[in-house]
């Protein structure tokens, strides 16, 4: 599929493939709505996504409510969950969506850090909304 084509594409499918592509050991990567429904995934069966999706909203609302809780403002830059074998980062990306990359544990998280912020730029093009503008009154 030429890379034109795969950019035209609606879904963001071909911005998630193309980070598990390129951040060494990546594997799944799913881009979530603000109410935590999956947008677009890459790496793992529609099951799982969903399955991804309602924890990726649930440790994303966790932490928001953990920083209002500290006096912070609730916004909520990352959370990374270290796990077994498997680690799960979960991203604020532009517009209130969110990115979820899962890896292997010897992924840089550094790495993996900047390009799910740089994936977050880039859709944020995409999905947001221009403000509104209130009604002109007819006369």
């Amino acid at each position: 599929m030429s890379q034109m084509t795969r950019q035209s594409r609606p879904d963001f499918v071909w911005l998630l493939e193309d980070l598990v592509d390129r951040v060494p050991h990546a594997r799944i990567a799913l881009l979530l709505s603000g109410d935590g429904l999956a947008m677009a995934a890459h790496g793992a069966e529609p099951d799982l996504v969903d399955k991804l999706a309602a924890v990726a909203s649930g440790i994303h609302g966790l932490a928001r409510t953990a920083g209002i809780e500290v006096a912070d403002d609730g916004g909520v830059r990352q959370v990374i969950a270290e796990l077994a074998t498997t680690t799960l980062f979960v991203t604020t990306a532009a517009a209130g969506t969110r990115l979820l990359v899962i890896a292997g544990r010897d992924a840089d998280p550094g790495v993996l850090g900047y390009e799910m912020a740089a994936l977050g730029k880039r859709v944020g093009t995409h999905v947001s909304t221009p403000a509104r503008t209130p009604a002109q009154s007819a006369g």
